[in-house]
């Protein structure tokens, strides 16, 4: 099978279920932004070592993107089932790991951070970022149609996962975090 179609010369694409629509429809942009994240995470996986501690959860939130990205591409009136697993777990998932990286960080986040410090962290903002925008896509496709419930608590978890790992990789590599001001709740209690 030829990796190229043809099919998409017009500008539109094909959703799971067998219906086109414009390469610009929004769950193509929620999926495709999804895609993205998906891409950096690998990036991520690449610039560590191979028996790093993170690359079987980094492999799991990937696998589980592909099989979100599945399920965002189908529409919910598709007749056709989808026979990749949803991840129900992935908010727990995520809790979990950002309770044991909290742990081993010493002292709690009550800042917003400058990405940076070094490679690893300043990719983590980025995918944590890109998830943002991966997550606002999300909203504008659960305005027209409905999502899996377990989805969106799982994307908004792994924003949080990925700013515990950026301060994580600070922590273990002895860098200061490049603090800018106190989250806004923290300073109305000083106030």
């Amino acid at each position: 099978m030829k990796i190229y179609t043809k099919k998409g010369d017009t500008g539109t694409t094909g959703l799971f279920g067998g219906s086109r629509v414009p390469k610009d429809d929004t769950r193509v942009e929620c999926y495709g932004t999804f895609d993205e994240v998906n891409a950096t995470i690998g990036l991520l996986r690449a610039k560590l070592e191979n028996k790093h501690p993170w690359q079987s959860n980094l492999q799991r939130i990937q696998k589980d993107m592909m099989n979100v990205m599945s399920h965002l591409a189908r529409p919910s009136n598709s007749s056709k089932e989808n026979p990749n697993p949803l991840p129900i777990d992935g908010a727990r998932f995520c809790e979990d790991w950002i309770d044991e990286l909290e742990q081993a960080t010493a002292t709690p986040s009550d800042y917003f951070l400058l990405p940076g410090g070094n490679e690893v962290s300043s990719l983590c903002h980025v995918v944590r970022t890109q998830m943002r925008r991966a997550e606002r896509r999300l909203v504008s496709l659960m305005a027209i149609d409905k999502v899996p419930e377990s989805i969106p608590p799982y994307i908004n978890r792994l924003s949080d996962l990925f700013f515990a790992l950026a301060r994580a990789e600070l922590s273990s590599a002895g860098l200061q975090e490049e603090q800018w001001q106190l989250f806004l709740y923290k300073r109305k209690k000083q106030g």
